[in-house]
């Protein structure tokens, strides 16, 4: 990347509302990292999430590909809704329905040991299941919901399927630009002082999404284990924009991007041989992004250990 190009990246990012909308990869496109090729043998890809929005955006883009897409969301109707629309757009696409709740961690032990017993691999798993409650609700374990979606259930989902993966395979937390201005804070995991706030919640549950991200690429170090990513869609013309955050949606949505161009990093990660050549990072239109702004801001080890303790408790890792 020229010195010019990485001028008008770096502006893009730090000017938010043209790097996060359609106009910042619009240009983005010109200089970004090229396009993943068709997967050239047998390729098994896990998606939560996708039922609607990135999730199945995503789905689309890795059938494209070659993939077989095993669709992961709670409602099986909404999946074979959302399988049918794909096989509109993607002719002979493959994708398999998985009933699962994210946040129900009996619900990720059954479907860890339904894939360990009908697969030989995995290449990736992408993690695009959000929740975004308009008030407090708790999972089957008594988990507060975004946590559970956003956190505990992907990981309990990554290291159960841990034998499944090989040097080649990455798994990709969706987390969202949101979580930029929300310092990581564990000392109320659970969010259960003060006023609740959905959006709160999920721009807390998106920051740990980042920091966990790190953590886990530390450790999964072994020679087979994946890569492990972070990302952000930038703002995207999905269900989880316009139907959670409507008044943000009608006024942004003339420079929303698709959910497909929301989804075209996601893609990239899962499918190009590039994102194996880096572990823990955080990424946006290709390229990786910083975790905080303005960058003097760290999150506290402190913080960072209560959480990855917090997560090892409850997942039983």
């Amino acid at each position: 990347m020229s010195l010019l190009t990485r001028a008008i990246d770096t502006a893009l990012d730090v000017t938010v509302i043209p790097g996060y909308s359609v106009i910042g990869s619009a240009v983005r496109r010109r200089f970004w990292a090229s396009d993943p090729e068709p997967f050239s043998s047998p390729t098994e890809i896990v998606v939560t999430g996708g039922s609607s929005g990135l999730g199945a955006a995503t789905a689309a883009g890795l059938t494209r590909l070659g993939a077989r897409v095993h669709l992961v969301g709670r409602s099986a109707e909404r999946l074979e809704s959302s399988a049918d629309t794909i096989r509109g757009e993607v002719r002979d696409a493959d994708l398999v329905i998985r009933e699962c709740d994210i946040s129900d961690l009996d619900a990720v032990a059954r479907l860890v040991t339904d894939l360990r017993a009908d697969l030989t691999g995995i290449h990736a798993v992408v993690h695009c299941a959000g929740v975004m409650p308009p008030e407090r609700t708790e999972s089957k374990q008594g988990h507060e919901a975004a946590f559970a979606t956003h956190v505990l259930g992907p990981v309990a989902m990554t290291i159960g399927l841990r034998e499944l993966f090989d040097a080649d395979s990455r798994v990709v937390f969706v987390s969202s630009g949101g979580m930029y201005p929300v310092p990581l804070t564990t000392t109320d995991l659970e969010f259960t002082e003060g006023d609740y706030s959905g959006l709160t919640a999920y721009a807390r549950t998106k920051r740990m999404q980042v920091v966990i991200t790190e953590q886990l690429a530390r450790h999964l170090s072994l020679p087979d284990d994946p890569k492990v990513h972070s990302m952000h869609p930038g703002w995207a013309d999905t269900p989880g924009v316009t139907d959670s955050i409507p008044g943000f949606g009608k006024v942004m949505k003339p420079i929303l991007r698709t959910a497909h161009d929301g989804a075209d990093t996601i893609v990239w990660l899962a499918a190009s041989p590039e994102a194996t050549s880096t572990n823990g990072k955080f990424w946006h239109d290709r390229a990786p992004r910083p975790t905080h702004y303005p960058s003097w801001r760290r999150d506290s080890p402190q913080s960072r250990e209560a959480l990855w303790q917090a997560v090892v408790a409850a997942t039983d890792m």
